[in-house]
């Protein structure tokens, strides 16, 4: 992809990615995998900015047994939603401009 993936981006994909899943949430290997199919992200980027949205209180995290290991889990808290809300408010005004700008420009 040309265009570069900002941290208010890649933080807005991993939120609603996480979200999909309702109260449950999603453990990490399964939130890149979804992530992976909107933005190019590798799993040593993924997981710092899961422990970032974890320590701003946006994440909340359990541990379930699966196979005799342990899989920690993601959900959204409430403040999660929240921030979910604002960033999807955002993006629509933003790329409504982007995609006005586009359909009027010239490409010759």
């Amino acid at each position: 992809m040309i265009f570069n993936t900002g941290s208010a981006l890649l933080d807005a994909v991993v939120l609603a990615v996480i979200s999909k899943e309702g109260e449950i949430g999603s453990y990490g290997y399964k939130i890149t995998q979804d992530t992976m199919k909107v933005i190019d992200i590798s799993e040593s980027t993924l997981y710092p900015v899961l422990r970032r949205l974890k320590s701003e209180n946006l994440l909340g995290v359990y541990d379930k047994a699966y196979d005799g290991r342990n899989r920690r889990y993601y959900y959204l808290t409430e403040q999660g939603y929240q921030r979910l809300g604002e960033y999807s408010s955002e993006w629509k005004i933003y790329s409504e401009k982007i995609d006005s700008l586009l359909k009027e420009a010239r490409y010759e």
